[in-house]
């Protein structure tokens, strides 16, 4: 099993907005390529509150390196670009875990 993890970091005064088309749209688009089998959105509790805004990680699982290769090769560049409108507002980093 294999985890895209995608951690952002998001202004306040977007929040609401950028967790409702996180929710309700862009995780939906990932889903619908196909590639994952799963995924989780998860919100960091641990972190400190110093106008930083606020954290989630999503994990989005599959099967194969290669199937997550396949993404981030076809799909994950359009679908970043639906991020457009948050530009400046977030931060995010992106990891590749293997379950063992």
């Amino acid at each position: 099993m294999f985890i895209y993890n995608v951690t952002t970091n998001v202004e306040k005064e977007i929040h609401d907005e950028w967790f409702d088309w996180m929710k309700n749209t862009h995780v939906h688009n990932v889903m619908k390529t196909g590639i994952f089998t799963d995924y989780k959105m998860l919100r960091l509790l641990n972190e400190e509150e110093l106008n930083t805004g606020i954290t989630y990680a999503v994990q989005y699982y599959c099967n194969t390196l290669d199937e997550m290769e396949f993404y981030l090769q076809n799909h994950a560049p359009t679908l970043r670009k639906e991020s457009a409108r948050f530009e400046g507002k977030y931060v995010a980093f992106r990891t590749f875990l293997q379950e063992v």
